[in-house]
């Protein structure tokens, strides 16, 4: 169906959903457009509810472990991030995720923990960590910790306590079947359970490794056959979420800023009707009553939900349309051209309409669980481009420790700590230097806890910091661009301009009252030309990137684009 252009012109700025007949077409798995917005139009930015930090803030993300060593013994430490809290504050973030460093035996690289409420002594000491969160706030920095509430290691005490055969307070914080032979029909649950691991008559559920045991947040719809399967009002289940609450009110009241929230959206099992989102609604109102600058986001992957469960963020992350992206030979940001972004654009028009004034979806550019951006064969323009889409899309930037000074994905075969597949290789200690290991640690390079770049060419800090044109200076740049343009805040109004399927450029705006940005990006390294129904209006002011050819027609304009640019246009 097709609209005039002046008549539907009003509604692509006025509407939440930015998928509109007349110019987008939404049909199942796909989302494509190619027009110009009213730029005379009334634009309302609707302010999600939250701690007024986070509409404008970008974070860094801290693995503990790789980032900094300062007693030698090859793993970084609290005290190391401490020493580079004033490198981290050039970057021009505002706040800063650092992942666990709680008590744990490292199968799963601290995933796995043993006390909710100690700084493991690989990182530290409790004061160590009440330092970090003094010294950072002092600098104008922010930290959020990770939280791990869906299983702990099979050897924190309350594991240890349930699986002792006669009953004690812990015996239902774990998920355990009533009995090791438990009537199991077809083998339905079998899968998930570890048996005969102690004198308990009972098998244990996982999430994820055997020696992850699954905290008990109840069942959504508990199998009557199951008596084991506790309600998620069971008064057992209560008091796990009650001291859950306590280990988020330890960390906010020792001095952290918030949480990420591991894989939030799985605790409740059997969840059909989603009542987990009732636990963290809970939790977000102890946060606005009690830490009403506290931040909180999750790692559910299903942002509107996520967001109407109480977060103020979710990562969209573990969900279709967003490995169009970055990850795959044939992803959108790769210079073969031969991608698409309009299946992801179906998915985050999807996501968006739900969040919009609600809060805000991040789009992860790297993390501790994917590959590095810099892998497979990209260069700097590629890096460039992804950073440009990540600060210039409606989001909450996230910088992982290495991406701005371009460290590259390296090729490990070894597992370590449970890291398999690609992830020990997107966890290498941080390159500070050209000294030994540079710069991460002092100790003998067979016992660092991963392998640092031994090429040649192994990009660091300090070489960057020295080149006016490196791409940390980059970064920062961009951090700017993003912390100082309007249009550039989070919550600002996001107009898709050009989508195509399996077509290069993909085009927007950003909106924020009369400021108004156009941003380009063409990760193809062939020349791309987008013709947009409409025409731009007045003055054009380059502050990024490189200006297209610009050609007004009638009803039309033709925009033409250089293989692997970027613009980022502020309109006047």
């Amino acid at each position: 169906m097709k609209f005039s252009f002046l008549s539907s012109l009003s509604l692509i700025i006025v509407s939440a959903n930015i998928c509109l007949s007349g110019f987008a077409q939404c049909g199942k798995g796909e989302y494509t457009i190619s027009a110009f917005p009213c730029l005379n139009c009334a634009v309302t930015c609707q302010k999600p509810a939250g701690p007024e930090w986070i509409h404008n803030a970008t974070f860094y993300q801290i693995y503990p472990q790789s980032f900094k060593d300062t007693n030698g013994d090859g793993i970084g430490d609290l005290k190391g991030v401490i020493s580079q809290l004033d490198y981290v504050k050039s970057l021009g973030v505002d706040a800063i995720w650092i992942n666990p460093f709680y008590v744990s035996p490292f199968r799963d690289a601290g995933y796995d923990v043993a006390d909710y409420y100690h700084v493991d002594p690989r990182y530290g000491t409790d004061q160590d960590a009440k330092d970090l969160f003094r010294i950072a706030k002092q600098k104008g920095l922010r930290i959020i910790v990770d939280f791990v509430p869906g299983h702990t290691s099979i050897d924190h005490p309350w594991f240890k306590a349930s699986c002792s055969s006669t009953p004690t307070k812990y015996s239902n914080w774990y998920i355990w079947t009533n009995g090791t032979w438990f009537d199991d029909e077809n083998g339905k649950y079998k899968a998930n359970f570890i048996q005969g691991f102690c004198d308990r008559d009972g098998n244990y559920m996982i999430n994820f490794f055997w020696h992850q045991p699954a905290l008990n947040y109840g069942y959504g719809q508990p199998d009557p056959k199951q008596p084991w399967q506790l309600s998620t009002t069971h008064p057992d289940v209560v008091a796990l979420r009650t001291e859950m609450k306590n280990v988020m009110r330890y960390w906010l009241e020792m001095g952290c800023d918030g949480f990420r929230v591991d894989m939030a959206g799985s605790l409740v099992k059997n969840d059909p009707e989603g009542s987990i989102k009732y636990f963290w609604q809970d939790i977000r109102k102890m946060l606005d009553q009690e830490y009403p600058d506290a931040f909180m986001v999750s790692e559910w992957s299903e942002s509107a939900t996520a967001v109407n469960a109480g977060f103020h963020a979710d990562f969209m992350l573990w969900q279709e349309g967003y490995q169009d992206l970055f990850m795959h030979e044939n992803s959108y940001f790769r210079s073969a051209g031969i991608g698409s972004i309009s299946h992801f654009m179906w998915r985050y028009n999807e996501q968006s309409t739900e969040t919009n004034g609600k809060g805000y979806i991040s789009l992860t550019v790297g993390n501790h669980d994917l590959e590095r951006i810099n892998n497979r064969g990209r260069n700097r323009a590629d890096l460039e481009i992804i950073q440009v889409f990540n600060f210039t899309m409606p989001n909450i930037p996230f910088i992982y420790y290495g991406d701005e000074i371009t460290m590259r994905q390296l090729p490990l075969v070894t597992g370590k700590e449970g890291c398999y597949g690609t992830r020990a290789g997107a966890r290498t200690p941080m390159q500070w230097d050209t000294t030994a290991n540079l710069g991460f640690s002092t100790s003998a390079p067979e016992r660092l806890y991963l392998p640092v770049d031994s090429s040649r060419n192994a990009p660091n800090v300090l070489a960057q910091e020295n080149d006016p044109d490196s791409f940390l200076n980059f970064m920062r740049k961009l951090v700017l661009l993003h912390k100082t343009e309007p249009a550039l805040t989070n919550y600002a109004k996001f107009v898709p301009v050009y989508v195509q399927k399996n077509k290069y450029p993909f085009i927007f705006m950003r909106i924020f009252g009369n400021e108004k940005l156009l941003v380009i990006l063409n990760p193809d390294s062939k020349p791309a030309t987008a013709i947009v129904e409409g025409n731009l209006k007045g003055k054009r002011k380059l502050l990024l990137g490189k200006l297209p050819v610009w050609k007004q027609n009638t009803g039309t304009t033709e925009i033409q684009v250089d293989g692997q640019s970027y613009s980022v246009i502020k309109l006047k």
